[in-house]
């Protein structure tokens, strides 16, 4: 397949934050998987990531899944927010472009050593730590090396960062990018837009959409694990899986609506289990939850194993999906997982935007506006009793296969091979 017939693989580094046993991320999977399947294609991936010590959460049982062939490099790092605050301070400077700036400290030397060791051909940043661009970027002009960056989402916005200061550096970073990279690769259609009409300067042909997606291997045999054809006599369960961000993903319109459907009777414990798992910002939930009275309704529960997690969601009767209309040129990376356990899936989000196109175009999805409370309030009884009644669409299979990650690292590989002929 590809290249795979080479005697000599070409040599990738790949600079990436989020990588095994880094937790509570989407982003490690695509850095893990690209550097699983680039293997068929005759490339080699040297990971140039973080010391542990700077992740929040760890979880170890996805570093059995990095192939030996794959060198993974743990640079000096620190969080300095953890490592360097005083009582909840500290001082900005160490936080710019992020909190794990201390990284570029360790990983430009370690980078260079492996540059020069490894006979890298391409770098390759993936974004959304700001550190790790700058990381690549130096290091592109201390090598002349081919550069690749991985934003996936818009890296500014003109309200993001929310701080002039961080919203300036990130701008700064973001243009010199944008002038030098060989590739920028987003996730979705409408941010190749955005950066098309920001920068009249960036060639189309530079811009390339690689969406997030699915690794069939991790599916394998959950089928077994799904009551197919159940009878639903009991409590139809919804399930979230992933973090919640209080603004993007915001829960409150649906809360607010499905306490409004308690008060009358319209719904009722024993038929319906809302299920919030690993969706951080626990207390502020647990409060918003106790206040709307619905704890017979709603559980937050606490991570999982990518794996079980894979499970839950593939046993649930329904998923939950939610992204609301200012993030609307994005898609979040469960979607692509919940297409592929082919469940009906309530999506929370705008028609227009992103996530609202790729859901009308595989099908199996209810959508409604994640903040038009109304709205919700009027779907939800339907939702629940076309799942009760079988009669919900299913995402269609062959839509579905688009977004293998096989199928994506190829077109990876793909734009690699004209960087490297």
């Amino acid at each position: 397949m590809g290249n795979a017939s080479q005697s000599k693989p070409k040599r990738l580094l790949l600079v990436a934050y989020h990588f095994p046993p880094q937790s509570g991320s989407s982003g490690l999977l695509r850095s893990l998987k690209f550097c699983r399947n680039l293997l068929s294609h005759g490339w080699r991936t040297t990971v140039l990531t973080a010391h542990e010590r700077a992740y929040e959460r760890v979880e170890t049982s996805q570093l059995r899944e990095i192939p030996p062939e794959i060198q993974v490099i743990r640079a000096f790092a620190f969080d300095t927010r953890r490592h360097f605050s005083v009582r909840g301070r500290y001082p900005g400077l160490l936080a710019l472009p992020d909190r794990w700036v201390s990284w570029c400290l360790g990983a430009v030397p370690a980078g260079l050593r492996a540059i020069h060791r490894e006979k890298i051909d391409v770098i390759f940043t993936t974004y959304p730590i700001a550190t790790a661009v700058l990381i690549g970027w130096i290091l592109h002009r201390l090598t002349g090396k081919p550069w690749i960056v991985d934003f996936r989402d818009l890296m500014t916005e003109d309200d993001y960062p929310t701080d002039p200061l961080t919203r300036r550096v990130y701008r700064w970073l973001e243009r010199k990018a944008v002038r030098a990279a060989s590739r920028i690769i987003f996730t979705a259609p409408s941010a190749i837009d955005v950066y098309l009409r920001r920068y009249p300067q960036l060639a189309p042909e530079k811009c390339v959409l690689i969406p997030n997606g699915y690794e069939e291997e991790d599916f394998r045999d959950l089928s077994q694990d799904v009551p197919g054809g159940k009878s639903l006599n009991g409590p139809i369960r919804l399930l979230h899986s992933g973090l919640i961000y209080p603004q993007e993903r915001d829960p409150q319109p649906f809360l607010r609506a499905l306490a409004r459907l308690k008060r009358e009777g319209a719904i009722h414990a024993p038929t319906l289990q809302v299920d919030l798992r690993a969706p951080g910002s626990e207390e502020f939930y647990t409060k918003l939850i106790s206040a709307l009275d619905l704890a017979d309704f709603v559980r937050l529960l606490p991570p999982l194993p990518y794996r079980e997690s894979l499970r839950e969601t593939a046993a649930a009767d329904a998923l939950l999906l939610l992204q609301s209309a200012w993030c609307s040129r994005q898609i979040p990376a469960k979607a692509y997982e919940y297409l592929r356990v082919r469940k009906p899936i309530l999506a929370l989000t705008n028609n227009d935007g992103d996530t609202g196109r790729l859901l009308e175009d595989t099908g199996g999805a209810t959508i409604v506006p994640l903040e038009d409370e109304e709205a919700i309030y009027e779907a939800l009884p339907l939702f629940l009793q076309r799942l009760r009644e079988h009669s919900h669409s299913l995402p269609n299979e062959q839509q579905v296969l688009r977004f293998s990650r096989t199928q994506q690292a190829a077109h990876l590989a793909k734009q690699l091979d004209q960087l490297v002929p």
